[in-house]
């Protein structure tokens, strides 16, 4: 029986933590294929640059300086926490070793909280507003005739909905540009925190030692242009109305901005995993089942994601 004991709390977290980092770098998350890493120092960060894709001019004479319209999006950082509680009796009757798995379970549910909120968001982009007022995916954002924000506007749609049988969504996302179509904005690493004092309140009331996870961080949007959703039937001809959506994405100004263009290697076809199958026949396959060969073979990256569903 081991007496518990201020040392024997910090030796213990030592092996926890350990066992924590295990499953940290065990686990293999995909946020970052969707979405760009943005540190913050704040309580949010405001993107106020978000719709402008800078473009060059022929320099003839001065510089032409444009009052480029400021968006007012931020992304507020939010505070997760995730904590268990050892008790003391497992201590003292050295019954430790059935808390370990637990542990990395833990390390590996903070390295995939990302995941969570970065393809949640995306879920629930025909719903979520992004930097120009509307939904992520809308069939209405408005462009610009001038590259300044100004001029006669053009509504262009990046969600394409059936008007009868809509199925579950899948989505086309250009990856190829600094900036992801979505921004996973990180406040504080996470954190595996413990209380190693025996005499502590908790620990003298509830008999037990807390160890828990801290992570501030939040998901939000890019630039709406570089991502298509669709309900239709996932199939050659949606896939291809999806694409040609993506491909023909301009700025404010009327200028094109060469999405859709890059393949396999800039071009992911994300879906739930109801659907990895259909995505595989669309670009999976390099023959036809009735012969011929497929012309949308090796056209994307096809990820299938389980918080889709």
């Amino acid at each position: 029986m081991a007496i518990v004991t201020n040392a024997l709390l910090a030796n213990l977290r030592t092996g926890f933590v350990a066992a924590y980092q295990r499953g940290l770098s065990r686990a293999q998350p995909m946020w970052s294929q969707v979405a760009t890493r943005i540190p913050s120092s704040n309580a949010q960060n405001t993107y106020g640059w978000l719709g402008q894709f800078p473009k060059l001019r022929e320099w003839v004479g001065d510089r032409v300086f444009r009052n480029m319209k400021e968006e007012g999006y931020a992304i507020v950082n939010k505070l997760f926490e995730g904590t268990v509680g050892v008790t003391r009796t497992a201590i003292e009757d050295d019954q430790l070793g059935i808390y370990t798995p637990l542990f990395e379970e833990m390390g590996y549910g903070a390295a995939t909280h990302p995941d969570e909120l970065v393809f949640g968001l995306l879920k629930n982009g025909h719903t979520t507003n992004c930097f120009d007022g509307q939904s992520f995916f809308d069939t209405d954002h408005p462009v610009y005739a001038e590259v300044d924000g100004t001029g006669a506007v053009s509504l262009v749609s990046n969600n394409l909905v059936p008007a009868a049988d809509a199925g579950p969504a899948w989505f086309l996302l250009d990856v190829s540009r600094p900036l992801k179509p979505l921004i996973f904005q990180e406040r504080t690493k996470p954190e595996l925190q413990v209380i190693t004092n025996a005499d502590n309140e908790h620990v003298f009331i509830k008999d037990e030692i807390p160890y828990g996870v801290r992570y501030r961080c939040n998901a939000g949007f890019g630039f709406w242009q570089m991502a298509v959703r669709s309900q239709h039937a996932l199939n050659a001809d949606s896939f291809e109305q999806a694409l040609q959506a993506l491909q023909t994405m301009k700025a404010d100004g009327g200028r094109p901005l060469g999405l859709g263009t890059g393949g396999k290697n800039t071009l992911l076809l994300v879906v739930p995993s109801t659907l990895n199958g259909a995505a595989r026949k669309v670009i999976g396959v390099s023959e036809l089942p009735g012969g011929g060969t497929n012309p949308w073979y090796d056209a994307a990256t096809i990820r299938s994601i389980p918080w889709l569903l």
